[in-house]
C-alpha cells in the first residue's frame, strides 16, 4: 500500500512508519519538522527500495506545512497514494495553556487542509484515519466508568479542544462528502522517540542526570498507558480492516497514578525518592483518563501486548 503519513517524524508517526516500512508499504511522509520532529526517528530497513522497471524508494519525506492544500493534493495524486494516516498535531498540553495559536493552526486548520485535499483526491478504495486522543472526552472521577466511543466530547484544555474540533471536522466531511474516514482515540502513549517534554522521558532523563523530578500537585492523577508499538499496531489493524465512519478507542488498560510511575522509574534506576519535587499543579489538570476498548477487541480482535512494567523497563534500558 502507498500511504501518506502526516507528522511522521514525531513520536507516534515515526513508530508507525517504521512498522509499515518493515511490512513492505511505501510511505510518503509530510512533516514540516517542528521542535518535536526528528529525522533520526525513521529507521529505514535494509531493503527499502523496490525495483519494478526502475529503482523507486519506499520512503520519502516532504518538508512542508500541511496547511498547503495544493502541495498535499499534488503529492497525493502524483504518487498513487491510497490511504492517509493523519498524525500531524501540536500535542503538549502545557504549551497549549501558554499559547494556543499553534494548536489552532495545526490541529484545526491543518486538519481542514488535509480533508480538503482528500475531498479532491479520494477514489474508490481509498481511506483515511485521523489519529486523535482520549483527552477530547474530558476527565473522569475514580468512580466513573471508562470512556466509550459514545462518551460525550467535552475537552478541558486548549489542546484537547483543538483535537475535538479536528474530530468533528472529520466527522462532518465523512457525513457531508461521504468520505471514507475513521477516527482513533488513544490513551497516553510511551516508548521510543518520545519528546522529553512528556512525563516518562522527562522523568527518565532527569533521573539519569541526578536532577530533581518535578511532579504536578500531589501526583495522584491517573492515566491509562499504552506502548506506542501497540498503538501503531492498532492503527494498522484498523487500516487493514477499514470501515468508514467508525470511531475506535485504543488503550493499554493500565491505569496508573503519575507519582507511581515516577517511583517506578526511580526504583528501576536504584535512586532515592528524595529526587521527587512537587510543584504547582497544571491549570485545569484532568484527574483521570480511562479507555473502554471492548469495541476494538470484539470487532477487530486487537488488544495490547506489552505490559506497562515490561515496556517501561525496556525504555529505561534504552535511555541508559
Amino acid at each position: 500500500m502507498d500511504i501518506m503519513v502526516t507528522g511522521g517524524l514525531g513520536f507516534i508517526g515515526s513508530n508507525f512508519i517504521n512498522q509499515r516500512l518493515k511490512a513492505g508499504d511505501t510511505i510518503h511522509n509530510v512533516d514540516v519538522v517542528t521542535y518535536a520532529a526528528d529525522m533520526s526517528n525513521i529507521t529505514l530497513p535494509e531493503h527499502y527500495n523496490v525495483y519494478d522497471g526502475a529503482p523507486r524508494t519506499r520512503y520519502r519525506h516532504y518538508h512542508f506545512d500541511i496547511n498547503d492544500t495544493d502541495q498535499l493534493t499534488r503529492i497525493y495524486q502524483s504518487r498513487n497514494v491510497q490511504a492517509i494516516v493523519h498524525f500531524a498535531a501540536e500535542s503538549h498540553v502545557d504549551r497549549s495553556i501558554k499559547d494556543s495559536n499553534a494548536f489552532i493552526q495545526t490541529n484545526i486548520n491543518g486538519t481542514h487542509s488535509v480533508l480538503e485535499m482528500f475531498a479532491r483526491s479520494c477514489k474508490p478504495g481509498h481511506k483515511m484515519i485521523h489519529v486523535s486522543t482520549d483527552e477530547v472526552y474530558g476527565d473522569l472521577t475514580e468512580e466513573d466508568p471508562a470512556f466509550t466511543e459514545d462518551s460525550t466530547i467535552q475537552p478541558n484544555s486548549p489542546y484537547a479542544a483543538s483535537k475535538a474540533a479536528s474530530d468533528l471536522l472529520c466527522r462532518s466531511y465523512h457525513k457531508t462528502h461521504d468520505l471514507p474516514i475513521s477516527i482513533t482515540r488513544c490513551s497516553n502513549n510511551y516508548g521510543p522517540n518520545q519528546h522529553t517534554e512528556k512525563l516518562i522521558p522527562l522523568m527518565i532523563t532527569k533521573a539519569l542526570a541526578g536532577e530533581q523530578l518535578p511532579v504536578y500537585g500531589d501526583g495522584r492523577n491517573i492515566r491509562d498507558w499504552v506502548h506506542v508499538s501497540d498503538h501503531c499496531d492498532a492503527i494498522s489493524t484498523i487500516l487493514d480492516n477499514f470501515t468508514p465512519g467508525e470511531v475506535w478507542n485504543i488503550g493499554g488498560e493500565e491505569e496508573i497514578r503519575n507519582i507511581d510511575i515516577v517511583k517506578m522509574i526511580l526504583n528501576e534506576l536504584n535512586l532515592s525518592t528524595d529526587l521527587i519535587k512537587y510543584v504547582n499543579d497544571r491549570k485545569g489538570h484532568d484527574w483521570r483518563y480511562a479507555m473502554n476498548i471492548s469495541k476494538i477487541k470484539a470487532q477487530l480482535d486487537w488488544q495490547p501486548k506489552i505490559q506497562f512494567e515490561d515496556g517501561l523497563k525496556m525504555l529505561i534500558n534504552s535511555y541508559k
